[in-house]
């Protein structure tokens, strides 16, 4: 797919080549470019991304406890299988953390945050024409979450919430071709973003819970 991968925010510190290996693996295993079952070659994904096996080998062991792939004792390495019926366990999670997410980045999001905040919200807006790829779509997704998650301004519940947030994104991108409105769905994260950088918490907070409860009925619907 020619869209561009989807990184985390991230600050002026070099990445190193284990953490590009990591990231690159993850955009190709989360959205389904290593398909479920899939063996991984780590000679061949080296080649690839353009780093050493060793890289490659590191950054598969913390995607095995993302719960992307699965290692096996003489067998090898593979991309994990898509449970959809997870989905609800997933859901669980992402319902209670993300609208506190949302409220604690609309309290302590920084200033330069609350602007790539509004940034983010205009570049959605632009999304209001449904003619876009889905997998852009997907992928724009994606990363107005993951940059909430940052302004929140916690890692660890960063990490937690981007982990299920991979695990869920797998399951839509089986179904993505038979969501009805995908356009919208993303669009309406143009309020979110806009609550969160205004410093809105109740709002913020609340806005996540529409968009959640919405979304899951739209995934279930077609499961």
């Amino acid at each position: 797919m020619s869209s561009p991968e989807v990184s985390p925010v991230t600050d002026s510190a070099p990445m190193s080549l284990a953490d590009l290996a990591y990231e690159r693996l993850q955009d190709r295993l989360v959205m389904l470019n290593i398909r479920p079952g899939e063996p991984i070659n780590d000679s061949q994904l080296a080649a690839e991304i353009g780093v050493g096996r060793t890289p490659v080998r590191e950054a598969l062991k913390r995607l095995e406890t993302d719960h992307l792939v699965v290692s096996y004792p003489r067998r090898g390495t593979f991309a994990t299988i898509i449970d959809v019926t997870e989905l609800g366990a997933i859901a669980d999670i992402r319902e209670q953390l993300m609208p506190f997410a949302a409220r604690r980045a609309a309290v302590h999001a920084s200033g330069a945050m609350r602007d790539a905040l509004r940034a983010k919200a205009d570049e959605v807006r632009s999304l209001e024409s449904p003619r876009g790829d889905r997998t852009t779509m997907m992928r724009m997704d994606m990363s107005l979450h993951r940059l909430i998650y940052k302004a929140a301004g916690n890692p660890h519940l960063e990490d937690v919430l981007i982990r299920y947030d991979n695990l869920a994104t797998r399951i839509w991108c089986l179904v993505i071709d038979r969501l009805p409105d995908l356009a919208h769905h993303i669009t309406e994260h143009a309020d979110l973003l806009d609550a969160v950088a205004d410093g809105d918490a109740d709002r913020a907070e609340r806005l996540t819970r529409e968009h959640i409860a919405g979304f899951a009925r739209e995934i279930r619907g077609v499961l």
